[in-house]
């Protein structure tokens, strides 16, 4: 177990949710990264649990892929807690932009939501009583910002750094860079020297040298082929909707994932069609134990 600071809890989320880091001083009250949609109530209810009658007063978003701002709206409307988003996403916001923003991409839900202003790379956040660094981490998500905190060696490192690898490489898809940014940030990672990661999934852990090696090995493994790195985006992409539905069709994978952007130029890079691309995914699934089928039906075991 790893111990962290008097008024800092970390909710270690299960797949679908991002972690949701809450911060509580006398000075205001913080949440980093609010979950996956459906999952929401379950935020507000962490949040109420852990806060009894104190107000939320702020909601900051390390990124704004559906898993960690899914939240956004139902604390938003609970507590009208100020929200900070990655300033790069500011007009897509403004606009709701569901293609800049990646949900009508990937399949996925997101609750319209507002903020009240942006951080960007430089910026300094009191959270917990503590001061802590904006980054600006670009790789699996251009527009993506973690959090450290050099009083306590903490690092709030949201997809760019898990205690096993990384978010999928989502730019890389389509045609621009991202393998050599998440490279970049993992250095500075190396060079920040945590003593703590908080990942955007799983739990916090401090061998961060070890997981460093590791994602540095998995990096040069998906940038050898990139087409590694768009079977595993496809992939993540349907287990996705699948532990989303619990279950799903073949017919209704493709009808919700067969014309989005980012499942298209995956299947692009490799060379095939989403109607074929589809279906060999939820056979790798069946066979990795992730699902099972029953008739033509895809049934998530996790």
């Amino acid at each position: 177990m790893i111990a962290l600071p008097t008024g800092m809890q970390v909710f270690e989320r299960g797949w679908l949710s991002s972690n949701n880091i809450l911060f509580m001083d006398e000075q205001k009250n913080a949440l980093v990264d609010s979950g996956y949609l459906i999952h929401a109530p379950q935020t507000l209810a962490l949040v109420q649990q852990a806060m009894g009658e104190r107000k939320l007063d702020l909601l900051v978003n390390t990124h704004l892929h559906s898993d960690h701002c899914g939240g956004n709206a139902l604390l938003q409307r609970h507590y009208g807690c100020r929200t900070l988003i990655p300033v790069a996403e500011t007009a897509a916001v403004a606009t709701w932009d569901e293609d800049a923003l990646s949900y009508a991409a990937t399949g996925q839900q997101c609750e319209r939501f507002g903020f009240d202003a942006a951080i960007q790379h430089g910026d300094r956040l009191q959270l917990g009583g503590m001061d802590w660094q904006v980054l600006a981490a670009p790789g699996h998500d251009p527009h993506s910002m973690i959090l450290y905190c050099p009083q306590e060696g903490i690092l709030i490192s949201a997809d760019a750094l898990w205690e096993n690898g990384f978010g999928v490489i989502f730019p890389e898809l389509e045609g621009e860079s991202g393998f050599a940014e998440q490279a970049a940030i993992l250095q500075v990672i190396r060079e920040l020297h945590p003593r703590i990661v908080i990942p955007g999934h799983g739990a916090a852990f401090g061998d961060v040298d070890a997981a460093l090696q590791r994602a540095e090995s998995r990096l040069d493994y998906l940038r050898a082929d990139p087409r590694r790195n768009a079977r595993n985006a496809a992939k993540v992409m349907l287990a996705f909707i699948l532990l989303e539905a619990r279950q799903l069709s073949i017919a209704g994978a493709l009808a919700q994932l067969g014309n989005t952007r980012l499942i298209t130029s995956s299947a692009r890079l490799l060379g095939q069609e989403p109607s074929s691309l589809i279906p060999q995914l939820a056979s790798e699934l069946v066979s990795a134990g992730a699902a099972r089928m029953d008739g033509d039906m895809l049934i998530s075991t996790r």
